[in-house]
């Protein structure tokens, strides 16, 4: 750890009067601002450092830093929390694919689940703010394609996606069965801010295509209308 000066401490005073008082993750750039130091990063290391062995820690959660209960202790804190919302076991599976296989569409969600998955589900996970809707496949009917957010990261504690457990953490914290077929494994989380290469804006239409014989097309008469462009999720 460098050797403290008076300017040192009191620049780490600073950060840690910032981070106590924000309502929620702070990033460097935003705390070198109001902090008015350079180095910012050598300084958080050495904060966290010496905050490592308290009740409290400072973590780096989707890039961004933030004090959080320690570990160890948050036990203590179970019996006071007040929950918001407790998400189905359908939800809770729903979630657990998006995050470990992103970009996914819900007929994809729905083909590794082996059930179908209702609107509503996907609902209530953007609704919670832990999932968004990304783009469109490039396929027919230019299905929805669903990611995590940074508030995904945040409420998990994770700095970024790949820090997802594994298949031995898993395994080891009893969330999956220990006679897993040998061939079975667990994806490594990605998660691209840009749009994959087989993705499209969320604007993008599916433009129909025409079938048109050698008089042209058909205009159509009082009584019929033509079909509208239908989007599939």
């Amino acid at each position: 750890m460098p050797q403290q000066t008076s300017e040192r401490r009191e620049k780490l005073r600073v950060l840690e009067a910032l981070l106590f008082a924000a309502s929620e993750p702070l990033d460097e750039l935003t705390l070198a601002k109001y902090a008015n130091t350079d180095g910012i990063a050598d300084l958080l290391d050495e904060l966290a450092a010496l905050y490592a062995t308290r009740g409290i820690t400072l973590v780096r959660v989707a890039g961004r830093w933030a004090f959080r209960t320690a570990e160890d202790l948050s036990y203590l804190l179970e019996r006071h929390a007040r929950e918001e919302r407790k998400l189905s076991k359908a939800a809770m599976e729903t979630m657990a694919i998006i995050a470990y296989h992103q970009p996914v569409t819900r007929a994809e969600i729905e083909d590794i689940r082996g059930v179908a998955t209702s609107g509503g589900t996907l609902d209530v996970l953007m609704e919670t703010g832990w999932v968004r809707m990304r783009g469109r496949r490039r396929a027919p009917g230019r299905p929805i394609t669903y990611g995590t957010t940074p508030a995904f990261l945040e409420h998990f504690s994770l700095d970024q996606i790949r820090d997802l457990p594994g298949l031995a953490e898993l395994k080891g914290a009893g969330l999956l069965d220990s006679a897993l077929p040998p061939e079975f494994t667990v994806p490594q989380p990605t998660d691209v801010a840009a749009l994959m290469p087989d993705e499209l804006p969320l604007e993008a239409v599916e433009q129909p295509e025409l079938d048109l014989d050698e008089t042209g097309p058909e205009t159509p008469t009082d009584e019929e209308t033509p079909p509208s462009n239908n989007l599939s999720e």
